[in-house]
């Protein structure tokens, strides 16, 4: 029996795999503007008659698991460090998939987004720093470095298809720079201490994920015990247990059962090929990121942007400078370093710019790139133990991040009223 795919079968195949790539890209255009529903409801919410409730309810204990490990946490703590776990583990899968197969797996298609990336981080810091001379809102100072992909892709929606599709690729790979520079200052700055214990069971679980890989078990629910083994070390250690999602999303295979060419097949055999076309770092993300675009982070905007505006204090002192600082930071100092150092790169030689891609779109990218809702947001939770320089900081996110859109659009406006001059990628 012939057993070879005709051409018609892998027809097929390409139309689900561009299918799949579009449905990415809209998800986290519609994931923008379910996110800014959250946030609106979220500050209405927070200074409404009912304010008592909103906070009740982020409040309320919630006991699950071992009572030697996390029972009767608020259920806040079980959005911003377990839900927020999933999301991670998309941005972990993300990164995964761009170093094997994606725009950071080549140096010469990398380097603009990378080195505009890193100022977009270093230059938002340094404003924040200069501004802030109070050691307890300096320790903010990553709060105006980050870019949300959902916001600032939900923009660039508004935009229409008059964007260069190369600098949509830009604007998604300098976020998930971003996202690895956040990672890391999580990481690294703000662990308080590492406790061996946890550490152990951390490597346990990663041990158990490496060994199912080994033994080429490739069903997800297998690795789920594994995983939450190492959430749970993460937590004992004293290193805040999201990062278990990047840990394991970084884990998780890039490459196909096929090793990159499709098997024989008969048109029963269709679903089974389709299937295993993909990674499992494909197959995971692309189940995932729907419950992530319209579920978790939502569900964390809801929780996290209710900032009463009543007890807000930013008249004097370190309130008014680390608003100040966020503010400038992603307004400014996020478009000042990104513009700055590709401008820079490109005149080096460095790099070039896409085809289709103008400077006057480098200048959007910059705006855009001052949109740092989430994972701002996520960094103020986990740098401010004080009440009012949290609430401060996430008002300030907020304030921030709406200029900056509001600016994109603007600018975005006026960028897609005449066509830019081709340009091509140096080789």
């Amino acid at each position: 029996m012939n057993r070879s795919v005709d051409p018609q079968a892998i027809r097929h195949l390409t139309r689900h795999i561009l299918r799949r790539l579009e449905r990415f890209l809209s998800v986290e255009a519609a994931s923008g503007m379910i996110l800014l529903g959250a946030t609106a409801v979220a500050l209405l919410w927070a200074n409404s008659p009912w304010a008592h409730s909103y906070r009740a309810l982020w409040q309320a204990p919630l006991a699950l698991g071992h009572a030697g490990f996390v029972s009767g946490q608020p259920l806040h703590f079980w959005v911003n460090d377990g839900l927020m776990t999933i999301f991670f583990l998309v941005v972990g899968l993300e990164i995964r998939r761009e170093l094997h197969d994606g725009a950071l797996c080549d140096p010469r298609i990398a380097t603009l987004p990378v080195v505009s990336a890193i100022a977009g981080v270093i230059v938002p810091a340094l404003i924040y720093i200069v501004i802030n001379s109070d050691s307890a809102a300096r320790r903010g100072w990553a709060v105006p470095t980050a870019t949300d992909i959902a916001f600032a892709v939900g923009v660039l929606s508004l935009l229409g298809k008059r964007v260069p599709a190369a600098l949509r690729m830009l604007l998604l790979t300098l976020a998930i720079i971003d996202d690895i520079a956040a990672i890391l200052v999580i990481a690294f700055y703000y662990s308080n201490g590492i406790g061996a214990t946890g550490i152990l069971i951390a490597a346990c679980g990663v041990l158990a994920v490496l060994g199912l890989q080994r033994l080429g078990v490739r069903a997800a629910l297998a690795y789920v015990l594994p995983g939450l083994l190492v959430w749970l070390g993460m937590l004992r250690a004293g290193v805040h247990p999201t990062l278990a999602g990047v840990v394991l999303g970084l884990l998780t295979p890039a490459t196909t059962s096929f090793g990159g060419r499709m098997p024989p097949a008969t048109a029963g055999e269709l679903p089974r090929v389709e299937r295993e076309a993909h990674s499992p770092a494909a197959r995971v993300q692309t189940v995932l990121h729907p419950w992530v675009a319209y579920g978790i982070l939502p569900v964390f905007a809801l929780a996290n942007a209710g900032v009463s505006l009543k007890g807000l204090a930013v008249g004097a002192g370190a309130p008014l400078t680390l608003a100040c600082g966020v503010v400038m930071g992603l307004v400014l100092g996020k478009p000042l370093g990104i513009i700055l150092v590709a401008w820079i790169a490109v005149r080096l030689g460095v790099c070039a710019l896409p085809e289709g891609v103008a400077w006057r779109h480098i200048v959007l990218l910059g705006c855009l790139g001052g949109i740092g809702f989430t994972m701002s947001i996520f960094i103020a939770d986990v740098a401010f133990p004080d009440p009012l320089l949290l609430e401060t900081s996430k008002f300030a996110v907020l304030v921030g991040s709406t200029v900056a859109a509001m600016v994109g659009l603007v600018m975005g406006r006026c960028v897609t009223i005449s066509r830019p001059r081709r340009r091509t990628l140096v080789t």
